[in-house]
């Protein structure tokens, strides 16, 4: 892939992971419970705990990789079950740039608090939120930055209820720079530029990671990452 959109120029392939079965998602670290598994060639995730419990039954599935600053992460999602949401934690390090898989840290279980007011830094992309009434009411995208829970970007969600989804739908997120992106199908949702002052210094190269929040049950498959450079 070499194209260039905008004001920035996706490039050379440095991972690529079909999710296809158990082997290749060894080394993904899971936090909190939930059942992965791949029935359709893809990989399914769905909570085990009664979503009663709240936060206990949220968890997040880390990808084993460290990616650099300026990236194109893409993958398919097939949403099957409603309510519930679907994040994507990018650029994901400690707050003092420990790796945050860093035995120091505090344990992570799931529970939101824990990433956005805990000991990480972190991006993340909600998307197909369909969990509160609100959600479900007004279909939104939003970005927000951690540290600090900041809302920093929203966009409309095209993607219907389940009843109504033609899946897959086909997720770009883009981080060049000061700039960041989102797009479904290649249809825009937003694009955001951070100064690094009014919501903290810019963050840099770090992890990604899947999160789900229960009832909701997905399917993922054909996970890409490319460099990308300003246009």
């Amino acid at each position: 892939m070499d194209r260039t959109m905008g004001s920035y120029r996706i490039t050379d392939q440095i991972y690529r992971n079909p999710l296809a079965s158990d082997a290749d998602v060894e080394g993904f670290r899971l936090e909190g419970h939930a059942e992965v598994s791949f029935p359709r060639g893809r990989m399914r995730m769905a909570n085990v705990i009664d979503p009663a419990e709240g936060q206990r039954a949220n968890f997040v599935f880390w990808c084993p990789e460290e990616f650099p600053e300026d990236i194109a992460v893409s993958w398919n999602v097939w949403p099957l079950r409603e309510p519930g949401l679907c994040m994507l934690f990018f650029a994901a390090t400690g707050r003092n740039g420990e790796d945050i898989f860093d035995p120091g840290l505090e344990e992570r279980t799931g529970e939101y608090h824990q990433y956005h007011h805990g000991q990480i830094n972190a991006f993340h992309v909600s998307y197909f939120r369909r969990k509160l009434r609100e959600e479900r009411a007004f279909h939104a995208c939003n970005l927000r930055k951690s540290y600090g829970f900041d809302l920093v970007a929203t966009g409309a969600d095209p993607i219907p209820d389940v009843d109504d989804a033609d899946p897959p739908y086909r997720l770009l997120l883009v981080k060049c720079g000061p700039y960041i992106s989102f797009s479904i199908n290649d249809l825009p949702i937003f694009s955001w530029h951070d100064d690094g002052q009014r919501h903290g210094p810019r963050l840099g190269g770090g992890r990604i990671g899947f999160r789900q929040m229960a009832p909701l049950l997905a399917e993922y498959d054909n996970l890409e990452v490319h460099r990308v450079q300003p246009a």
